[in-house]
This record gives structure tokens, C-alpha cells and sequence, in this order.
């Protein structure tokens, strides 16, 4: 998902006119690299509390199939060369984002998720940078270019990972709480309050989701497409918080999964092309 959403805003942006297989490869490379890596660090800080999750505790590490020194050389490794082929192939401004992205979740998202819910909104900044890391390759490192369109999709995606991680969490519930993990907004665990917050968020997909059309990134067409897609994951996020269960929570999440894709897409198949100076 990280490095669709980064290749769908790299051909989003108006200087790419056309479908470069190569460079397309090459951001979907270093985007993989960079998100292993910062995966590895995540299996490696949080290894003991893996072990005790069900859903997590055949990772390598967790299982004792990895040591930690093996995860710290893939995760260096995987992120140098990650981040090399993003300001090499790219911009200067596409690596420093990366790694910026890597920081975030590897040493500030993931140690937080024990203290604190706040974590998910923390989580949310680097889950939203592949946005901004495909809008910034596009460019080269001369002149300043304009964020606006990278913001846009960067806000898309920031919103739309509150329901869908709520969802997972809500789901999972158990696996986190035994962990240690804390993060659902109540502290007394899948409540209304948690399903409210996800209908509020998915509230405000819809002026967020209209922006593209608005700024002239994409047409009437997507414009359309998108408010389908918000009324279709507000619907569930609604029938979450009137039935309060984890069958309703795994809708949710099963309905983000689609919702992403089909936005993301619909933008880029009515991108309305525009004249680059």
C-alpha cells in the first residue's frame, strides 16, 4: 500500500506525461527497501512483545528464526540502498523524505505505541509520506516546486488511516492489550467513543477528498468516484458505532483496504493534465 499510494502521486504530479516503466520500478524499489527496513527495526525493538501476539509471532525475529544483529544489518542495508536509489534516481527531496518517513515510524511511532494512543496520530505522518515522496520525485533537485498537490494526497491518506487502524486495533484488541499496546482512543478499549472518532474522520475525508478536484488535479469524474468511496466507508464506520462489534470493526477495516485503491486510482485515471513551465 505504501508504495502504490507513492507511484499513484508520483504520475499524479503535472510534469509526468506519460508511463516511465523504469523510473516507476525503480521508486517502487527504493520505496519497498526503505519500508523494510523500517519494518525490520520495528521487529527488532519490538520482538518480545511480538512473540507474545498471536498474529505476530511468527516473525523472524519474534521466532528466534533471525537474530537481532541479522535485523539490524537488513534494516541498515535495506534503508541506505533504499534511500540511495530515491536521491540518486530521484530528488534529494524524495530521500530526505524517505528517511524522514523511516525515522518517524521506526524510532518514534513505534516505542510511543506502549505509552500512549496519541501513537496512531504520530503513526499517521510517516503512513502519509509516501505521498509527499512520490509528488517530490517527480521533480528534480533545481527550482522549488509547488506541495500543493503532494499536501493534497498526503491529507487523503492521513485521514484515511484513523478508521482503518482503529478497525485492525479493535480487532485485535486482545493480541495489543496483553502487549501492552495502547492504542485505541478510549483507555477502556473498543468503546463508542472509539467508533465515533472513526465516523468523525471519515466525516472529514469528504472536503479533504473533494480538494484534488478543486485545486484542478483531476476531474468530475473522480470527483464523483471519491464521494461514493467516502459514503461507502462512512457507512460502515456508522453501522460500527450503532453495532459495536468485531465483526462490524473487520468490515471496517476490510472496506479501507478497498477504499484506498479505488480513490487513488480514480485520481489518476481522470488526471487532468495541465501545462508545466
Amino acid at each position: 500500500m505504501v508504495v502504490f499510494s507513492s507511484v499513484v502521486s508520483y504520475e499524479l504530479a503535472p510534469n509526468i506525461v506519460s508511463l516511465n516503466w523504469k523510473m516507476v520500478l525503480l521508486l517502487s524499489l527504493g520505496g519497498i527497501l526503505v519500508t523494510g527496513s523500517a519494518n525490520a527495526i520495528n521487529q527488532v525493538v519490538e520482538k518480545d512483545t511480538d512473540a507474545q501476539m498471536k498474529r505476530t509471532a511468527g516473525r523472524p525475529v519474534a521466532s528466534g528464526r533471525m537474530s537481532e544483529a541479522e535485523a539490524w544489518t537488513f534494516a541498515f542495508l535495506a534503508g541506505v540502498v533504499g534511500v540511495g536509489i530515491l536521491e540518486f534516481f530521484f530528488s534529494w527531496q524524495a530521500a530526505a523524505l524517505s528517511a524522514l518517513s523511516l525515522f518517524l515510524y521506526a524510532f518514534i511511532y513505534t516505542p510511543l505505541k506502549k505509552v500512549n494512543s496519541s501513537a496512531v496520530l504520530v503513526g499517521a505522518f510517516p503512513g502519509a509520506l509516501p505521498c509527499l515522496i512520490g509528488w517530490a520525485a517527480a521533480f528534480d533537485s533545481g527550482p522549488l516546486f509547488n506541495w500543493t498537490g503532494g499536501l493534497l494526497l498526503f491529507g487523503i491518506q492521513f485521514l484515511w488511516q484513523f478508521p482503518h487502524f482503529w478497525a485492525i486495533a479493535w480487532v485485535a484488541h486482545g493480541d495489543y492489550s496483553r502487549a501492552g499496546f495502547k492504542l485505541l482512543p478510549s483507555q477502556q478499549g473498543p468503546t463508542r467513543f472509539t467508533a465515533l472518532q472513526a465516523v468523525m474522520y471519515a466525516l472529514m475525508q469528504f472536503p479533504v477528498g473533494a480538494l484534488p478536484f478543486l485545486f484542478h488535479m483531476s476531474g468530475v469524474v473522480s470527483l464523483g468516484i471519491v464521494a461514493l468511496a467516502n459514503v461507502f466507508i462512512l457507512v460502515q464506520c456508522l453501522r460500527l458505532l450503532k453495532e459495536m462489534s468485531v465483526k462490524a470493526a473487520r468490515r471496517v477495516m476490510f472496506s479501507s483496504y478497498i477504499y484506498l485503491p479505488v480513490v487513488f486510482l480514480a485520481l489518476l485515471f481522470d488526471k487532468v493534465h495541465q501545462v508545466v513551465n
